[in-house]
C-alpha cells in the first residue's frame, strides 16, 4: 500500500514538487544565506524572504530510530527512519527512511539522497541509502 500524501501547504509546496521530480531541495534565506528545513515563509534568523536551492544530497546519519510496527503504510517493518545532516551548514537536518539493511543503520555513516515510491497523491519523499551499500 502507498504511503499517505504530506500535508503540502504554500510554505513547503517547492520542496514536494522538486522531491517529486528527483531533486532535492532546502529553502535558504536570500539575505543571510541561513538554511532552513524545514521550510517557512520567512528565514527564522532575520526575516528575510527565503527560496528553494539545490543541496548536494550527501549527509551523515545523526540520529535515527528503528520503526517495528506498522504504523504509517508505505514500508514494511522493520524499517529505519533517520534525522540526516547535511554538509551544507551545521545543523541543518532532514528526515527521512533510510533503504536497506536496517542492521546496517549507525550514527555518522554516510547517506545519499534517493526518492521513495508515489504516495498515494504521487508526491515522492526524499529517502536516503547508506553510500557504502551501493
Amino acid at each position: 500500500m502507498p504511503a499517505p500524501e504530506p500535508l503540502i501547504d504554500p510554505d513547503s509546496a517547492g520542496f514536494w514538487e522538486a522531491a517529486s521530480n528527483g531533486k532535492l531541495v532546502i529553502s535558504r534565506c536570500q539575505a543571510c544565506r541561513n538554511w532552513q528545513h524545514p521550510p517557512q515563509e520567512r528565514c527564522r534568523k532575520c526575516g528575510g524572504e527565503v527560496a528553494f536551492e539545490s543541496v548536494s544530497g550527501q549527509g551523515t546519519i545523526y540520529s535515527f530510530i528503528l520503526v517495528r510496527q506498522a504504523l504509517v503504510p508505505g514500508h514494511e517493518v522493520p524499517y529505519v527512519v533517520a534525522q540526516v545532516e547535511l554538509p551544507e551548514q551545521k545543523g541543518l537536518r532532514i528526515v527521512g527512511v533510510v533503504q536497506g539493511d536496517v542492521d546496517a543503520v549507525a550514527c555518522d555513516l554516510p547517506v545519499e539522497v534517493v526518492f521513495g515510491e508515489p504516495s498515494t497523491g504521487g508526491t515522492r519523499a526524499p529517502e536516503f541509502r547508506l553510500l557504502n551499500s551501493l
